[in-house]
């Protein structure tokens, strides 16, 4: 496993995380799931103890992933190995713990305070090493950025950043003295280059949130594949027509390359990211201990080479949302 600095800190994470919103479990948004379906808590710690085991040491979560589960999983994987690891969290959502579903959106300092206290306990830690701004849309962020400030004073959090698509919000937190990241969606088929050029320009880690396109780029998708009612993408993901199905199409032109070499496509999309910039980070999310031992060997493959970015390039034409 590589390792690659967490921005302008001296923090190192593995070039490869782990995304922890899956194993949180169900959990829901007016009454449509925003969870990706039940799962088996007893194999969300053995994969984070493998990803451990191949090198990993940074795992990304959030409070509102299974409205704190996934963070109080995280804690128990992770116990008498707290120092050695690397962790991410959010705020931004708020929600009612006991019945598992959202209620709102906050980013008032007294709010993001007690969010904070709340996920130092569930996570049964002193300190968070990078606590992350959920609210991509917000116009509150020199605000935000300013209790995160004091917060890094406090000793509460090491380090902050944002998850956001827009370059003019990654900007502007980018301005902060402890912002080390922005997390972004990024993939071989779609996302902002605008945004990670703030973070290159910047100095900034690019961690990148949905790598695998929320499962297409795994190739176990076809045009008739449907979601259970309690996963996320049963919502919105069509398969057979508009974006989702132009997507597929992308993975079908570009997935010889990304599996040259004796890549899985998985993997090729990772070793894609790492190609992309020195400062991208992908954190692909798990539900079995299986897709988290093909994730992580990827690393032994390490990135597509300039002329497969390139062959890639002329395939397709990238789709910036």
């Amino acid at each position: 496993m590589q390792f690659r600095s967490l921005g302008n800190s001296d923090i190192e994470v593995s070039a490869l995380g782990l995304g922890c919103w899956a194993i949180g479990g169900p959990y829901w948004h007016n009454g449509n799931a925003n969870g990706w379906g039940k799962v088996d808590d007893n194999e969300s710690i053995s994969g984070i103890h493998k990803a451990i085991d191949n090198g990993v040491n940074f795992f990304d979560t959030a409070d509102i992933y299974g409205c704190g589960h996934s963070e109080k999983i995280l804690a128990k994987a992770i116990q008498g190995k707290r120092d050695q690891m690397i962790i991410a969290t959010k705020f931004g959502i708020t929600f009612d713990e006991l019945d598992r579903s959202v209620t709102g959106e906050c980013d008032e300092p007294e709010y993001i305070r007690k969010a904070c206290e709340a996920s130092l306990s569930r996570l049964d830690t002193d300190y968070i090493d990078l606590y992350q701004f959920h609210l991509g849309h917000s116009d509150n962020g020199e605000i935000v950025r300013k209790v995160l400030e004091d917060l890094v004073l406090e000793g509460k959090i090491r380090s902050y950043g944002w998850s956001t698509d827009s370059p003019e919000r990654a900007k502007i937190f980018s301005e902060g003295p402890h912002c080390v990241s922005i997390q972004q969606k990024l993939n071989v088929i779609e996302g902002n280059l605008e945004t990670l050029k703030i973070c290159e320009n910047n100095n900034l880690a690019s961690i990148n949130r949905g790598p695998l396109a929320m499962g297409i780029l795994t190739g176990k998708f076809t045009s008739n594949t449907t979601f259970p009612s309690d996963d996320v993408r049963s919502g919105f993901m069509n398969l057979k027509k508009g974006v989702f199905a132009e997507r597929l199409n992308n993975m079908d032109a570009i997935s010889e390359i990304l599996t040259s070499n004796g890549r899985t496509l998985a993997q090729g999309s990772l070793c894609w990211l790492w190609a992309k910039s020195e400062c991208t980070i992908p954190i692909p999310g798990y539900k079995t201990v299986e897709q988290v031992i093909e994730n992580t060997k990827a690393a032994s493959f390490g990135p597509l080479t300039v002329d497969q970015l390139e062959e890639i390039e002329k395939l397709i034409l990238f789709e910036q949302k």
